[in-house]
């Protein structure tokens, strides 16, 4: 599952608008309508708001592209 789907998911499982998730987040209705379609391309920062209300942990891995060169 895609972030966006995840994200979507949470959301309507807690009956939470993407108004209320915008407002509680502090991220822009817009940013947050254009996220959940895909469309997107959101800083960790903006992920981050969205997952602390959603009780959501948000993880970063890195892939080393140097090795095996």
């Amino acid at each position: 599952m895609h972030f966006e789907e995840l994200i979507k998911a949470r959301r309507e499982a807690l009956q939470v608008t993407q108004e209320t998730l915008a407002e509680l987040s502090g991220v822009g209705l817009r940013t947050l309508k254009q996220l959940e379609s895909g469309k997107g391309n959101p800083t960790l920062l903006t992920l981050q708001k969205i997952a602390d209300v959603l009780g959501l942990e948000l993880y970063l891995k890195l892939k080393d592209v140097t090795r095996n060169k």
